[in-house]
């Protein structure tokens, strides 16, 4: 199996694993969270998809982090609540952050590796958004576990006492 095989089957656990989490998240802004990485992963596929069988293709690059933005905007009313997290939930934010870990470092190995310019300059995107998707993920367990101070860190407070 070579490093584009390996990394469609990477992204399509990856999509498994996120909506299966989104499923059991009951929160609102985790739910979002996982879906829209899912759905991140699935343009991943067919742009691997598409290198692989050789077709010529243009990568659109994606922002990640505007589209989380855009969730972030558009639920900002209900997040001013204080969030309950379960265990379960955070735990999930832990696999997922893991897991795109997992997913730069196995970018990065590819990009050293890569036989051509073209696979090269793929898989440099690639790790550019499993980076992005880190944060976001790291980020969104942040605001689970502890919504006041993910709050004032966001909005850059100052507490003076």
């Amino acid at each position: 199996m070579n490093s584009v095989e390996l990394a469609i089957k990477m992204e399509t656990d990856a999509i498994k694993f996120y909506r299966e989490a989104a499923e059991r998240t009951r929160n609102a802004v985790g739910k979002k969270m996982f879906l829209s990485v899912a759905e991140d992963e699935k343009r991943h596929i067919e742009i691997l998809s598409r290198h692989l069988e050789g077709l010529d293709l243009t990568v659109r690059q994606a922002s990640p982090l505007k589209n989380v933005r855009t969730i972030f905007e558009e639920m900002k009313e209900s997040m001013m609540q204080r969030v309950e997290a379960t265990p379960d939930e955070l735990e999930a934010f832990r696999v997922a952050m893991d897991m795109e870990k997992e997913g730069k470092s196995f970018y990065e190995r590819a990009v050293a590796a890569a036989p051509t310019e073209k696979e090269r300059k793929l898989f440099e995107i690639l790790v550019r958004e499993e980076e992005e998707h880190f944060f976001i993920f790291q980020n969104t367990y942040s605001f689970l576990s502890d919504t006041g101070n993910w709050f004032m860190w966001q909005e850059h407070s100052i507490v003076e006492g």
